[in-house]
């Protein structure tokens, strides 16, 4: 799929890292060239829209092109928790090329052979194949001489470490967070140290090899502080969360609705107004949808033995729109997060609206309401937490590499 004719849009407001600004936005051979139309141009009336990055989304665990498009989304990056694991570059080499024309995916290579956080798998092959970034997948790697090899290994090679902030060791099976919820509904529960735990030996770990670590989600007051201590250290640290740990705590268990079935699981209230700060803050630099579709076979169950995970795609915009009406952050902030920023950590030429980037181009409606409907949602499965909630905002137009989607 290869542009054939330069693309202007006009009449939108595009939303650049400078700012928003009512501008026309022209692309030709697949990048994005100058501001101004041209005569034999391909033109769209943007009608008052946003014009924004196409969203790339960092860490999701399947791919789901129908919900993708849906949501804006152009780039995702594919967690390593595959069957079989990408732990191989003939398996990563496979996914690189999966999405493509209308869809990018950018694999992370698992850190360990099966994921298992013993021996450390074949990565500078798999970089080669494709490999965006390094990625522990669902589990935390318990053996901190391997992580510390792992890190070691990746900043020789100047890749990210995608890291889950959870210690297994005290998490173990836990369903929900240990508090007052847990107690009442009496579920598995662990304490909410065990993401503060791993996020610390990780943070030292960085310093002492220079790593640069993305922990792809803190849920917690006491973590958002530890990365905003590191980052004042000059520690190359990210963050990432999903919109489910600032839009819910824990109270959304409440009716065992194993859509809400997490990992991490959902905190209490005053976790999440921390991570909302965080965000405002800066302390957080990704937010991303955990994309993770689960049918009935794993979510039709008793809510300590369902399968974690949501269906996120179609609903990432929309959500990290709510922060925008609220004031926390601004348009531009909020395609940092979702776009800029993530593009950045994976070494991609996208994630922004200016001269010298792909055309990865979404209009947006940051007004249009619609409702959360698990029966009609494009992902292959409903699992949303955010089920029959009214939001506002949608895609309206999607452009690959200046090639029109369908959404």
């Amino acid at each position: 799929m290869k542009q054939v004719r330069p693309l202007s849009i006009t009449g939108g407001t595009v939303v650049k890292p400078g700012g928003p600004r009512d501008a026309t936005l022209r692309c030709a051979d697949g990048v994005i060239v100058e501001d101004d139309a041209q005569d034999g141009d391909d033109v769209i009336d943007a009608k008052g829209k946003l014009v924004v990055p196409g969203i790339v989304d960092l860490g999701v665990f399947a791919i789901d092109k129908p919900a993708f498009h849906f949501g804006g989304i152009t780039r995702a990056a594919l967690m390593p928790d595959q069957s079989p694991p990408l732990d191989h570059p003939a398996r990563v080499r496979f996914m690189a090329q999966s999405g493509k024309p209308d869809l990018w995916v950018h694999p992370l290579a698992a850190a360990t052979q099966g994921l298992d956080g013993a021996q450390l798998a074949e990565i500078a092959l798999m970089r080669e194949a494709g490999a965006r970034a390094i990625a522990t997948g669902r589990k935390w790697i318990a053996d901190s001489g391997v992580m510390l090899r792992l890190m070691q290994y990746a900043a020789m090679l100047d890749m990210v470490v995608v890291t889950h902030s959870e210690d297994g060791g005290i998490a173990g099976k836990a369903a929900a967070t240990a508090g007052e919820m847990a107690t009442r509904l009496g579920l598995p529960s662990a304490p909410k140290e065990a993401e503060t735990l791993a996020l610390a030996r990780d943070i030292a770990l960085a310093e002492m090899s220079g790593a640069r670590v993305h922990a792809r989600q803190v849920t917690t007051r006491a973590g958002c502080e530890l990365v905003r201590q590191a980052k004042a250290r000059g520690v190359s640290i990210t963050a990432g969360v999903t919109p489910a740990h600032f839009m819910l705590s824990d109270i959304a268990m409440g009716d065992y609705r194993t859509f809400t079935r997490l990992s991490p699981p959902l905190r209490e209230e005053d976790d999440r107004q921390a991570v909302i700060e965080a965000i405002g803050d800066g302390t957080i630099d990704v937010i991303a949808s955990g994309h993770d579709p689960r049918g009935p076979e794993d979510k039709n169950l008793p809510f300590a033995d369902a399968a974690p995970g949501m269906a996120g795609a179609e609903t990432l915009l929309a959500m990290t729109l709510t922060l925008v009406r609220e004031g926390v952050i601004d348009m531009v902030r909020a395609f940092d997060l979702l776009a800029r920023n993530p593009a950045r950590l994976l070494g991609v030429p996208a994630g922004s609206l200016e001269i010298g980037q792909e055309a990865d181009i979404a209009l947006l409606d940051p007004e249009a309401p619609w409702v959360v409907d698990s029966r009609e949602m494009a992902a292959a499965a409903g699992n949303t937490p955010f089920d029959r909630q009214p939001v506002q905002g949608r895609v309206t137009a999607l452009w690959k590499g200046g090639v029109a989607i369908d959404v």
